[in-house]
């Protein structure tokens, strides 16, 4: 990609963002290195990165990897037999730790969680654990070595102590005594690494020793007595052997870490690059970006895209297509309205695309792949080579034209501009003409009237605009795209206080055709507006009929629950009675069989048979006060209509009617999967809500009632049921889906084992009214769910 169009665009400035948000030395540098590519397997592998490391954020935090220092380095002095000092060992310490906590981080909470295309460089990470124990036992910092490093450090420290503190006993016991008349000061002092005490000049005979150092006056002489010398001594070998066992310490250590210079080699590339791949996802997180889809046929589509360097909370957000159904767009309309933004926004959301880099728009934007993009971008005037503007514009697009191709896009900003607009529109048109000819994507934007009617007049060239507000003098700086923008002079002119006479004088000197076709573009403005204004009407027709739609599938949900507990209730009450039945059949053969063995009593079996009918006296009573409902109010034929809600009163189901009622009163009643013949007695007219809005349909009674796909969910959920109780929901849920016309639905089973998924999939071969099915993609649940479109 050609660095002029990067620093056109402003990438850098993107690549500066990124680079800020990685940690280590070499992710940076990994930030500023990135370009973009033109091979779409590897675009596409980049940006599943990305999107991947944005999920891991979202889900467990951050990552820092400011431990993954520099240890190149290192490495190739391990490499030489080279020792290394406390500060490069601990690097490498910092380095395994590092790769130690971004290994733990990676750990998945449960089996469900499937794998991305970074798990491989996760499980690529190797700690190294003993090489990091060692090191972080022996070393505390970059200056210092710990006791516990060896054995022999420990006791030559422990030697140098106590060797410390017999000098400090016999040179107390100096300054304290008989020595502290020839003293300066009663302190004891270090020169040249030895031991010494400050004793004035004239008495330097009194105190026998080995003198080191004098003040600068020469009135204090540092004298180191001879009862500490060999004491000095010994700490001077001491101090030589420490430095020698820290040596060998350090000799062991780096011995230990060349014996892993490939693992950590390879730990430390691992680590840079993921600081690279989490900086791009959190880059993604504070655009509010998302992964679009690229293709190789040269078709944009931004949907509410913005651009990413400013504002996010501020910026309109605009919806831009290139290269479907054609290949050149002009972009007109007032200054400050936002067409250069719209240019470069375009551009910049192309680059970041192929560098791997989330874009600032709704999921589903689609990019396509270029080799080269060319941009002639702002104000191009070169003092140092006594070039206008105009002249600095067109040696840019001279070098555009000679290297632009089918596979690059091409951005113009103001073509033309700069000379005379006669002429600047005709070579504008020529350039536009010669660019479109060799399918090249361009974008362009310009005040001149003659491109407009070049883009009606010319299939594959479209017009564009950014809207602007003549009743505040604002732009909206959205993009509107097959309208082609008015400069809207004499609108702005007025509201800003030009007299009425001058503007009408204005108006005079255009001709009739030009001010016939500015006409069509007010016209076509306010077309627009209406249907701007009847589309948001709709949209308040969807979410108002979405709400009564959620209304009803809950209140459907408590009638089925309802239904079913009554059922199980009416069944448990019938087991109960068939029981209490064969106890008193039973009873009743007992007492036979007694009164057959003797001479019966009249009045024992009358007792018996009083009791039994008290029992049934008992239910039908039961039975009277439960069916002493209030009455249904009694329906004539002629208030029964084809599609009227009713409700079955025998089976307590509720159905639409399907059929006139005969001469009878009998009727049929569509009730789900079930078509049955009732009379008229046994229904009751159910009230509907009456609303208004599309995809509703006029009764027979005059009502406005929904269609029954309202009232039938798009979604089952499956999930927690075995493969036998799912087939049977599933049966009664498709059949109802597919009486209801709806053209697709979805079932939702999970992944898990695979068990119901198999299940479900095995079923849906079997079904005649099934065309096609499907796991579902990104966004719809991917392997948790299948789609299924009827015939």
């Amino acid at each position: 990609m050609n660095e002029k169009a990067l620093k056109t665009l402003e990438y850098t400035k993107i690549i500066n963002q990124l680079e800020k948000l990685a940690s280590s030395s070499l992710g940076k540098e990994l930030c500023r290195n990135l370009k973009p590519s033109d091979d779409i397997e590897e675009i596409r592998q980049t940006q599943l990165e990305t999107s991947d490391a944005m999920k891991r954020i979202l889900k467990k935090g951050n990552l820092s990897f400011s431990g993954a220092k520099d240890i190149r380095a290192s490495l190739k002095r391990l490499g030489i037999g080279s020792v290394l000092n406390a500060g490069e060992l601990l690097n490498i310490c910092t380095v395994l730790e590092t790769a130690s906590k971004v290994k733990s981080y990676s750990k998945k909470e449960n089996a469900d969680v499937p794998d991305d295309s970074l798990d491989w460089l996760f499980a690529a990470l190797e700690p190294i654990h003993p090489l990091y124990s060692k090191i972080r036992l022996c070393i505390v910092s970059e200056e210092e070595i710990s006791d516990e490093a060896s054995g022999t450090l420990k006791h030559i420290r422990r030697s140098i102590r106590n060797a410390n503190d017999k000098i400090h006993s016999q040179l107390n016991s100096m300054v304290n005594g008989s020595a502290r008349s020839y003293l300066q000061d009663a302190v004891i002092t270090m020169r040249n690494g030895r031991y010494c005490i400050p004793v004035k000049s004239e008495y330097k005979g009194q105190v026998p020793g080995m003198v080191h150092d004098q003040s600068s006056t020469g009135s204090t002489i540092f004298i180191e007595p001879m009862s500490v010398v060999k004491l000095n001594n010994d700490i001077k070998e001491l101090l030589l052997k420490e430095q020698e066992e820290i040596e060998r310490i350090l000799a062991e250590l780096s011995d230990l870490a060349a014996q892993h210079t490939e693992v950590l080699q390879e730990d430390f590339e691992i680590l840079t690059k993921l600081d690279f791949i989490f900086a791009k996802g959190q880059l993604s997180l504070e655009h509010k970006g998302s992964e679009p889809v690229f293709n190789t046929e040269g078709r944009i589509e931004l949907k509410n895209s913005r651009h990413p360097l400013l504002d996010k909370d501020k910026v309109v957000p605009i919806n831009i297509r290139l290269g479907d159904d054609f290949d050149l767009l002009i972009v007109t309309g007032p200054n400050t309205g936002g067409k250069t933004v719209s240019l470069k926004t375009v551009g910049l959301l192309t680059l970041m695309g192929q560098a791997g880099l989330h874009i600032p728009a709704f999921d589903g934007s689609t990019l396509a792949v270029f080799k080269e993009i060319y941009a002639d971008i702002g104000d191009e005037q070169s003092i140092e080579q006594s070039l206008s503007t105009f002249s600095s514009h067109m040696t840019n697009i001279v070098s555009i034209l000679d290297k632009a191709d089918k596979d690059s896009l091409v951005l113009f900003d103001e073509l033309g501009a700069g000379t005379d607009p006669t002429e600047g529109a005709a070579l504008a048109i020529s350039i536009l003409s010669f660019l479109h000819n060799m399918q090249v994507r361009t974008m362009a934007t310009t005040h001149y009237s003659e491109l407009k009617v070049f883009a009606l007049s010319t299939p594959g060239v479209e017009n564009a605009s950014c809207e602007f507000d003549v009743e505040t003098l604002r732009p909206t700086y959205r993009l509107l795209i097959g309208i082609p923008g008015k400069s809207n002079a004499f609108a702005i002119s007025s509201k800003l206080g030009l007299p009425d006479y001058i503007i009408d004088d204005a108006k005079s000197h255009i001709t009739t055709q030009d001010k016939n076709f500015e006409d069509v573009i007010a016209d076509l403005e306010t077309s627009r507006g209406i249907i701007e204004r009847e589309r948001a009407e709709i949209k308040l027709y969807k979410t108002e009929i979405e709400s009564l739609k959620a209304a009803l599938t809950k209140k459907e949900e408590k009638l089925e629950e309802r239904r079913d507990a009554i059922l199980r209730e009416a069944n448990e009450k019938a087991h109960a009675v068939l029981r209490e039945a064969k106890e008193y059949a039973d009873q009743t053969i007992k007492n036979f069989n007694k009164y057959g063995k003797a001479v019966p009593s009249m009045k024992d079996m009358e007792n018996d048979r009083n009791s039994l009918r008290g029992k049934m006296s008992e239910v039908e009573k039961n039975l009277s006060m439960k069916n002493s409902a209030p009455q249904k109010k009694k329906h004539k034929a002629a208030d029964f209509h084809i599609g009227d809600s009713v409700k079955v009163l025998s089976m307590n189901l509720t159905g639409t009617v399907s059929t006139l009622p005969n001469q009878k009163g009998d009727l049929f009643v569509q009730m789900g999967i079930l078509r049955s013949q009732v009379n008229i007695r046994d229904l009751e007219l159910v009230d509907e809500p009456v609303i208004t809005g599309p995809s509703l349909t006029r009764t027979g009674g005059g009502k406005i009632k929904m269609s029954k796909s309202y009232t039938i969910s798009p979604e089952i959920n499956l999930i927690g049921m075995t493969t036998d109780e799912a087939i049977v929901q599933l049966d009664k849920y498709l059949d109802d889906a597919y009486l209801a016309h709806l053209p697709q639905v979805r079932i939702v089973h999970g992944r898990g084992t695979g068990a119901l998924r198999t299940a479900v999939h095995n079923f849906l071969k079997r079904q005649k009214y099934v065309k096609s099915y499907r796991l579902g993609v990104f966004g719809e649940g991917e392997t948790g769910v299948t789609i299924v479109e009827f015939q």
